[in-house]
């Protein structure tokens, strides 16, 4: 099936605002290059120090996008989201399924995450410090859903939960992992010690991707699409979505953690947690953000 992609050139200073624009528009998944790669001038991204999420001073951003997509009409949408932002250079074009799995496959490298918790492209060998009776594997192939966990938010989650687990919280809890893209979030908990994991997503593309990735993993993951997730509690809940999605959802979210349980917002660009600490006092305690590069995580605990 093909897909309208959209790139762009843009800055490290304005990579939150466009991807998060884009997001917002409803883009499937997004990627960051190199600017300078096909020019033999490449910046090398050596380790990171901890807590710091590195990019290029120049970066290619590329978006997918539904095929059937009017470039006029989701050009004219991206102005009115974020005028302040130079869309005049974006460029389009039809790529198929194999052009973007290629893409990914060949830049994505296993990523360690806390203490244990390791996510490695299922083509790829184990690292040798993965092979350790401890590590908790995640063998990954997002496909076309968001979630390999190279994104802040995705990695700020990871270590949320990789720290749960090293506090014994999440050994035989269930996990709802709301926003579960390729089911990254659900996978780790499961392998992390979780009992169960339920994931809901609105792009089918999603449910479809998580339940390979669960088989995949040796797992199995109930997702659904919103509204059709059973009507249950849960001790852990992880919501990695945008942040007017968080705002619109909270009482959804509330509702849905158990008293005592535990909560991660995320999908927050820097400036937009005020707020939502705000909507979420009313059903939670030991509020706490936690900030990543230009994005934020939301953690609480539910009131009883």
């Amino acid at each position: 099936m093909p897909f309208l992609e959209l790139t762009l050139r843009c800055t490290e200073a304005t990579q939150p605002r466009y991807e998060n624009a884009l997001e917002d528009v409803g883009a499937l998944a997004v990627t960051l290059l190199d600017a300078d790669a096909d020019t033999g001038n490449e910046h090398a991204i050596l380790e990171p120090g901890v807590g710091e999420t590195p990019l290029w001073n120049a970066l290619v951003l590329s978006a997918l996008f539904p095929a059937e997509t009017n470039a006029l009409a989701l050009l004219a949408a991206l102005e009115a989201f974020d005028p302040g932002l130079d869309w005049h250079t974006a460029s389009f074009r039809a790529v198929q399924d194999e052009d973007w799995e290629r893409a990914w496959l060949d830049q994505f490298e296993p990523m360690r995450f806390g203490q244990r918790t390791w996510i490695v492209p299922w083509n790829h060998a184990l690292p040798e410090e993965a092979r350790d009776a401890g590590a908790a594997v995640v063998r990954l192939d997002p496909g076309l859903a968001f979630g390999s966990g190279t994104h802040p938010t995705t990695a700020l989650c990871l270590r949320w939960l990789d720290q749960l687990a090293a506090d014994g919280r999440l050994e035989g809890a269930t996990v709802l992992d709301f926003g579960c893209g390729s089911g990254i979030l659900a996978l780790a908990a499961l392998k992390l010690g979780a009992a169960g994991a339920v994931g809901v997503d609105n792009d089918p593309q999603a449910l479809v991707a998580t339940a390979d990735n669960g088989e995949r993993n040796g797992t199995r993951i109930a997702a659904y699409l919103p509204g059709d997730e059973p009507a249950a509690t849960y001790p852990v809940v992880v919501a990695n979505i945008l942040a007017s999605a968080l705002d619109a959802l909270a009482d959804q979210l509330a509702a849905r953690t158990a008293p005592g349980g535990r909560i991660a917002l995320s999908g927050i660009l820097q400036g937009q947690e005020d707020e939502l600490l705000e909507r979420y006092a009313p059903w939670f305690e030991q509020l706490e953000a936690v900030q990543d590069g230009d994005w934020m995580r939301i953690t609480g605990v539910r009131r009883a």
